[in-house]
């Protein structure tokens, strides 16, 4: 029986992306956000033998986004350039060879180097495969398909914190324990270096497993969504520098990631420090955040979609999160802060799904590809505020509330910035029909 036109092409094109591409997507994002984490459980241990206070560490962890700052623009119009598939693939590789290499970490220096250089070579790899998700999903279907792929970073969560605290006991071959959470973690990166050359094709057209009918459909979907775009003329590259709406969201995303990291890159220290337990078990239960996380942030994208509407979904999200971040601030008991700390990453990260839907809505194809850097790269430099202001403030007064409070206040600010985006008319996006029709008889993920 032949399928039938319209409505039936665009379910079915928008099932068999999910199916084809965001297994390895996801995949790809567990390994880069694990390689990322990882030194909040690497610290346990290695703090104690390189001597190293909270300051340093602090400084250490957010240095990374540093990297990752200066080198996300260039590496994604690198991407534009030389292609999706052989972009992520040599990106990978690189970064999985330096998370290796933090075995040599000695001294503070040694430490910052290395982070730093994490950073730079991470930096293309999440804003390309978001500029890749737009270019393969309708606008009606993208948050979902954004809220699936960003899963992959509680999940690393979910699961790196059992395996990183078992690695902490491995002492061998003159390696400690957190030297073989580096190397056992870092290697998968290079190895699917390759996988990414042999499996993934640029775009719809180089996809052989689409038939005719389906890649007409989705390559005219996605034309006519650029072509209704009221930016879609403006050519210039760097257009969305000059856009005031882009900067909110850079402020957006700024408050979200100085939650995340912050409270991520510190949770297995904050979680000693109401509990006194080993590093086994702290592994264990700092996998709880992390799930609950995962569970809720694709039903938060699914309901984005569903009902057209980002507004709320964006702000609600961060004055939640920054509610529940004030009361783990002031709890004193292990249940009560791995309870508050839930919630808090729940919300920070349930935020992300109707972020990035918005984000490359308002962009045309050509400012996307720097405008998509732009508020990654800037708004990741939460990622140093966070995990650096807890610890500096660690140094000053001995204890996690004052750093977990100028946290919370940084995520209602997120939300406040989230209202503001939307009063240039942008409360629900509009799409062509066709494209809301396919996403709403899209089954449920």
């Amino acid at each position: 029986m032949q399928p039938l036109p319209g409505i039936d092409v665009g379910t079915r094109v928008v099932s068999k992306l999910t199916r084809r591409l965001l297994p390895l997507l996801f995949v790809l994002y567990i390994v880069n956000y694990l390689d990322r984490i990882n030194v909040g459980f690497a610290a346990l241990q290695m703090r104690g033998q390189l001597g190293f206070s909270d300051k340093v560490y602090g400084l250490g962890a957010g240095i990374f986004f540093a990297g990752y700052f200066f080198f996300q623009v260039p590496s994604n119009l690198a991407l534009a350039r030389v292609g999706v598939r052989k972009w992520i693939a040599a990106i990978m590789v690189l970064w999985g060879t330096v998370s290796v290499s933090m075995i040599f970490v000695t001294t503070p220096r040694s430490f910052y180097l290395l982070r730093f250089l994490l950073g730079a070579a991470e930096a293309g790899f999440f804003p390309g495969i978001i500029l890749y998700l737009r270019r393969w999903f309708p606008s009606a279907a993208r948050a979902r398909a954004v809220a699936l792929f960003v899963m992959a970073s509680p999940l690393a969560g979910v699961l790196g914190g059992p395996i990183s605290g078992a690695l902490l006991g491995v002492h061998t071959a003159n390696l400690a324990g957190w030297q073989w959470l580096f190397v056992i973690e870092g290697l998968p990166a290079v190895l699917l270096g390759g996988v990414v050359l042999a499996f993934l094709a640029d775009r719809p057209e180089e996809a052989p497993w689409l038939t005719t009918e389906e890649r007409t459909w989705l390559t005219g979907e996605l034309a006519r969504e650029q072509d209704a775009h009221p930016e879609a003329s403006r050519r210039q590259v760097f257009a969305a520098f000059t856009q005031g709406k882009v900067w909110l969201l850079v402020l957006v995303y700024l408050g979200d990631t100085t939650c995340t990291y912050g409270v991520g890159l510190w949770l297995p220290s904050l979680i000693r420090s109401v509990s006194g337990l080993s590093n086994m078990l702290i592994g264990l239960l700092s996998a709880i955040p992390y799930l609950v996380t995962a569970m809720a942030m694709v039903l938060v994208g699914i309901h984005s979609d569903r009902t057209r509407e980002r507004r709320w979904h964006l702000a609600g999200c961060a004055f939640a999160g920054s509610l529940a971040l004030g009361c783990a601030a002031y709890a004193t008991s292990t249940a009560a802060t791995i309870v508050f700390l839930s919630l808090t990453l729940l919300a920070a990260y349930s935020l992300l799904g109707p972020f990035w839907a918005t984000s490359t809505e308002l962009l045309s194809d050509t400012s996307a590809i720097a405008g998509i850097a732009l508020i990654n790269s800037f708004g990741n430099l939460g990622g140093f505020l966070g995990p650096y202001t807890i610890g500096l403030v660690r140094d000053w007064t001995g204890g996690f509330r004052g750093g977990l409070l100028a946290v919370a206040a940084l995520l209602g600010i997120s939300g406040v910035m989230a209202l503001l985006v939307f009063t240039k008319g942008l409360h629900k996006v509009q799409v062509p029909g066709d494209a809301r029709r396919a996403g709403s008889e899209t089954p449920t993920l």
